[in-house]
């Protein structure tokens, strides 16, 4: 009877003090300054090291409590200018606008996820697209972007002389690249090769590819970025600098472990395609930071030299003076 009291106590402190660890958890989680981060898509490996650093609680280390929420209404830039998310994922292209506007949107960016340019042209294999030139006489799926269209003429001048007149352009309404390719709905597609390409491969579709940054260098700009709000970057600076720091490990992780990543990021989105994710995990893991000094570092000549080029082509209606739209400032040592 004894021994039965003596459980009794013991399981009445266990409860008790279990109690009161939630409660410490939940006070602590109370302590932690809240952060929203909207993706630009769907979750993808793009993003996999902001889902590591959350499932492996380095936001919390930090003092965050980090939302990642996909875009629901309006694209993440005008979502985080109008600071209901104080992060965001854009690409230098699709900034440039912005820093030309008359009233452009407060947003930085404060970090690559990519240190290049991954994208290019995927095409059915032997179909003669393997290099620019071949996409004369060819039908070719376009977002209708001018700077899309600019930098598919250059690379294919540069390739002979190859001529962008001849390619025949439909509307770019394609989800699924390979698919679309397979069915002859297009000739030729703009893909992200961590994405597109691989699924290419998952899908035993055959393909040729080139890359434009291959072709001309200075196409080798920084797609994805990771972009904040002005006035939380003047304001909360050290906030940054933790969110920053904790990202940071978490892609390090990724490159360090594709398949624990894509683990993460399949958990955290059970829906995502198991396989793709993990053959998509270990081709772009080593896209993170490649050869820079560390994750997210952007090299001011190589954003530069691309806004420079839109200027020259007149693809944007004043110069963007050097250095504006992004900083490393927030990036740890």
């Amino acid at each position: 009877m004894k021994k039965l009291v003596s459980g009794f106590l013991l399981i009445a402190t266990l409860i008790t003090l279990g109690a009161c660890h939630k409660g410490q958890a939940s006070k602590n989680d109370n302590k932690l300054e809240k952060v929203t981060f909207v993706l630009d898509w769907t979750p993808n490996t793009n993003h996999t090291g902001l889902y590591v650093a959350k499932e492996k609680g380095y936001f919390k280390q930090a003092g965050l409590d980090v939302s990642i929420v996909q875009p629901s209404d309006g694209d993440a830039s005008t979502i985080v200018a109008s600071n209901k998310a104080q992060f965001g994922i854009s690409a230098q292209d699709s900034l440039a606008a912005n820093y030309v506007s008359d009233k452009p949107l407060p947003i930085t960016t404060v970090a690559a996820i990519l240190q290049h340019n991954t994208s290019g042209i995927i095409s059915r294999k032997g179909s003669g697209i393997d290099h620019p030139k071949g996409l004369e006489k060819k039908i070719y799926a376009t977002w209708d972007s001018p700077i899309e269209q600019a930098m598919i003429k250059d690379v294919m001048a540069k390739d002979n002389g190859g001529d962008f007149n001849k390619v025949k352009l439909i509307p770019n309404t394609i989800v699924d690249e390979p698919l679309a390719l397979k069915q002859k709905q297009a000739d030729a597609i703009w893909i992200f090769y961590g994405w597109g390409g691989i699924k290419a491969g998952v899908d035993n579709v055959a393909l040729d590819y080139f890359n434009f940054k291959d072709i001309n260098p200075v196409f080798d700009y920084y797609t994805p970025v990771i972009f904040a709000n002005d006035t939380f970057l003047k304001e909360k600076p050290k906030t940054a600098q933790k969110f920053l720091a904790a990202a940071r490990k978490g892609y390090e992780d990724a490159i360090q472990d594709p398949k624990a990543a894509a683990t993460i990021l399949c958990q955290e989105v059970p829906e995502l395609d198991k396989n793709l994710v993990e053959k998509s995990q270990v081709w772009i893991s080593k896209q993170y930071q490649a050869e820079a000094k560390q994750w997210g570092y952007i090299d001011s000549t190589r954003w530069n030299a691309f806004y420079d080029w839109l200027s020259e082509n007149k693809l944007v209606a004043k110069k963007i003076p050097k250095n504006t739209g992004f900083t490393n400032d927030y990036l740890s040592e």
